[in-house]
């Protein structure tokens, strides 16, 4: 079931594939991006990794704080999106629960669109191969912006592989926040 605008998000107290500890609850009070990927090989996902690590200083500096999630264990976070050395935490989730928590589900379809196709292809042009699928393969992404409050202020749910929330937008919504 998908999560409402305005509602508190479900808990998410675990460890970030180093062994940190991370925990939603202890951020309120400032903006979070919850962002939910595939495998942790998968090139369209390490391609927006990539973009959402460029991103990330200028958006750290107004107070957000990131979290990304990959239905891939330990072993395989570190072996591929783990190499790209992120500035916070990469949270493993191969049993899926935080999946299933947050309504983040794998769709057949979303592996059919052009936009997709095309994403995986500039991945592959910059070095993003595949490798190893852990998981289901068709699942589709999500991202979650949660306000100050702890509140979700946009929760956005793929409809192909490449659906995220545009950088622009969460540049945007960060202005209107106050840490």
């Amino acid at each position: 079931m998908q999560l409402p605008v305005g509602s508190i998000p479900p808990a998410l107290s675990t460890l970030d594939f180093l062994g940190d500890p991370v925990d939603l609850a202890a951020l309120r009070g400032r903006p979070v991006l919850l962002s939910f990927y595939r495998y942790a090989s998968c090139p369209v996902c390490n391609l927006r990794m990539h973009s959402i690590i460029q991103a990330y200083p200028e958006w750290a500096a107004q107070g957000l704080a990131v979290i990304a999630v990959f239905q891939s264990p330990t072993e395989s976070i570190a072996q591929y999106v783990g190499r790209q050395d992120a500035p916070f935490p990469i949270v493993p989730d191969p049993g899926m629960a935080l999946y299933r928590r947050f309504g983040v589900e794998a769709h057949w379809s979303g592996l059919l669109s052009p936009k997709g196709m095309l994403t995986a292809l500039k991945a592959f042009r910059q070095g993003f191969l595949p490798g190893r699928v852990d998981g289901p393969f068709q699942r589709t992404p999500a991202d979650f912006l949660i306000d100050t409050q702890g509140r979700i202020a946009l929760a956005h749910y793929g409809s192909h592989i490449d659906d995220h929330v545009p950088l622009g937008t969460i540049a945007q919504w960060l202005r209107t926040q106050h840490p």
